[in-house]
């Protein structure tokens, strides 16, 4: 155990029925860092949080928080953890203070931590609202209350903005980003919005199919991958749909979002840019539009996996 390190996962594997969902990850989480688990539905990320929040228990591997196991030290961990799940179910009928006031009782607090979360997460307006009044955004910034009443050294979010509009997802933005900023709290969140890891964490594990497929900055990842610029293209005079041939070449070629735009991956911008354009020149290639761009999560999603992350 590292003492920088609040979370470990050792060889950790995990398996339902004929399902492997978790295959043998390893992962360490230091002290005040926003981690993302970024990956589609299936990936294995809602596994792996609730194996670190104790909810399931790993086939395989060893899990500590903060050097401790979950067997025989369940109070002490419960104390230090805030966790929010993908679904969050309120009793309708109490009011927003009452929901808070019973939640902070589990930890011996009381009115002024609630009005503390109420301020933190900006309900002030609602605090005597009903549950069941709430708009999703709105419910969703209680479960973030209820996560921060016990001042947690160590969060955990399933999908916290999942099914919420723009606006509501960022303002749950803006509260992780606040938070961030005023605390020590290390944060695991997952998600499947590129957006929110970039914006939110400040180390990116990128899964799918249960294992753990690149992990870094997100500078650090995208700067792996030598291809750290992609370049964007549409040919002129409609839509070409045969395949390109790029065999032996340092680049390839794919279909972009609509019919007459292709993506070029390069291997090396500074030497694979210029073989490029001689092979449009080779074949007659005109194009309409060209356009450079620095690469991204899903830039590198696609090279990993040969789809986007939310096919």
């Amino acid at each position: 155990m590292s003492l920088n390190n609040v979370i470990e996962v050792n060889e950790v594997w995990k398996s339902f029925k004929t399902v492997q969902a978790v295959k043998g990850i390893s992962l360490n989480i230091p002290k005040g860092q926003f981690v993302a688990l970024l990956g589609p539905n299936g990936a294995g990320k809602t596994t792996l949080v609730e194996m670190i929040e104790g909810i399931q228990k790993p086939d395989k591997g060893e899990i500590t928080i903060m050097g401790k196991k979950w067997k025989g030290n369940e109070d002490t961990l419960h104390n230090i953890i805030g966790i929010s799940l993908q679904e969050t179910r309120f009793i309708d009928k109490l009011r927003v203070t009452e929901t808070l006031l019973l939640f902070a009782g589990f930890f011996k607090l009381g009115a002024r931590r609630v009005n503390e979360i109420i301020d933190i997460v900006g309900l002030g307006e609602k605090r005597r609202s009903y549950v069941v009044n709430l708009s999703g955004g709105q419910r969703q910034r209680l479960a973030l209350g209820i996560a921060l009443i016990n001042t947690p050294q160590i969060m955990l979010l399933d999908e916290p903005t999942t099914g919420l509009d723009p606006n509501a997802r960022r303002e749950i933005w803006d509260i992780l980003q606040r938070l961030r900023e005023v605390t020590e709290t290390s944060m695991i969140l997952t998600t499947h919005y590129m957006e929110e890891a970039e914006k939110l964490c400040n180390y990116i594990v990128i899964m799918d199919n249960g294992v753990i497929l690149r992990e870094g900055t997100l500078d650090q990842l995208l700067i792996q991958d030598s291809a750290s610029k992609v370049v964007e293209f549409t040919i002129e005079n409609g839509t070409f749909t045969d395949p390109f041939d790029t065999k032996g070449l340092p680049f390839s070629i794919r279909p972009g979002e609509t019919g007459d735009k292709w993506m070029v991956v390069l291997r090396d911008f500074d030497t694979g840019f210029p073989e490029f354009l001689a092979f449009l020149k080779s074949r007659n290639i005109s194009l309409s539009h060209m356009e450079c761009r620095r690469k991204t999560l899903d830039d590198l999603f696609v090279s990993l996996t040969g789809r986007k992350i939310n096919e």
